[in-house]
């Protein structure tokens, strides 16, 4: 009996009894990262990496139900062994490796294979069967290397600054904010929208070490975030709020940048390809490294990877979930999250 199926409420390990990132309520749950379209609120119990934990309090206010692992530790449920993996994606993320009697899967989540400086860097691990995204699976994207990227927004505030206008970048609250905390190297202060701060507290309690950041209140002026650097979620990108601010140029940090990022993000002042998945090689050197004789595409481009893994001497096939819809899992948390800060 293979040792994951893929049901209609995720997928099912069920020598162990338990599921993985399911996107329906389980009593078992082993989370990968706490991303909206793989961590949801409702299940019994959760195992997860001791850095998720703050990120599934924090978010969904669960606490009593968790369990954590640090990467490399082990548990066996049912007599199936399980161990976490770095998975690079953000802090936290991790691919669980699944061992029963000899037979090994890997289920990878979300990941990225260039170290990003604040998640722990992604490690492949040896199995028969990888359970691999395809966010970016084609061959058009190809990221620049993270300091290019850093470079050019550098650049790019330090002309809004010389123009008296206000930058604000638009990313995620977890993952792509801290990392844009982490690797901007400026002297200006960063001004962070209550959504960021909330998790980077979080981390904060649980040893995470950020460069200091500002909150941004109702008593801070225009002209003092005018001074420094913006960061808000993409739910608020568009916002009266933003539009309100001293001349602001918005810059969007997405892997969808790549290709100007389509209908979304046309407003965009400037847009950065800087994405928490791999590109096209990056998934490409994941998979060969893990060596495995199967490989079961998830989301993203399925279609296309899958049939190119084929192609290419790796057996592959493309398999339905409910994860990929990462961008609106996570700004239906954030929307919900932005309304009760402002009810408060």
């Amino acid at each position: 009996m293979a040792l994951i199926q893929f049901t209609n409420k995720g997928i099912f390990c069920k020598q162990g009894d338990f599921y993985i990132d399911p996107w329906r309520p389980v009593d078992k749950a082993i989370i990968t990262h706490g991303h909206a379209d793989h961590a949801r609120w409702g299940n019994k119990y959760y195992l997860c990496h001791h850095l998720t934990k703050p990120i599934l309090t924090t978010r969904y206010g669960i606490e009593n139900e968790i369990q954590t692992l640090g990467y490399g530790e082990e548990i066996t449920i049912n007599g199936v062994k399980i161990s976490l993996h770095p998975a690079g994606h953000v802090i936290g993320s991790a691919q669980i490796r699944l061992e029963y009697k000899g037979e090994i899967v890997v289920v990878s989540g979300d990941y990225k294979t260039e170290n990003d400086g604040i998640s722990t860097a992604f490690e492949p691990v040896k199995c028969h069967t990888f359970v691999s995204e395809s966010t970016f699976g084609l061959p058009i994207y190809k990221w620049d290397a993270q300091q290019i990227i850093f470079n050019q927004m550098e650049q790019w505030i330090a002309s809004n600054h010389s123009k008296n206008k206000t930058s604000v970048l638009v990313a995620y609250s977890l993952g792509k904010a801290q990392r844009l905390i982490t690797n901007l190297k400026t002297s200006y202060p960063i001004f962070v929208h209550q959504t960021i701060q909330n998790l980077n507290d979080a981390f904060a309690e649980s040893g995470v070490k950020l460069p200091e950041t500002i909150k941004i209140t109702a008593d801070i002026k225009k002209d003092e975030l005018q001074k420094g650097i913006v960061i808000v979620p993409p739910a608020l990108a568009d916002s009266r709020w933003v539009k309100n601010l001293v001349n602001p140029a918005t810059g969007v940090c997405s892997g969808w940048m790549a290709v100007r990022a389509g209908r979304r993000w046309r407003s965009a002042d400037a847009g950065f390809a800087l994405s928490d998945h791999a590109d096209w090689d990056g998934l490409l050197s994941a998979i060969k490294a893990t060596e495995a004789e199967k490989v079961m595409v998830t989301h993203g481009s399925t279609a296309v990877f899958s049939r190119y893994l084929n192609e290419i001497g790796i057996s592959a096939e493309e398999v339905k979930t409910q994860y990929g819809d990462e961008e609106e899992a996570e700004d239906k948390v954030e929307e919900e999250q932005i309304k009760t800060i402002e009810a408060s």
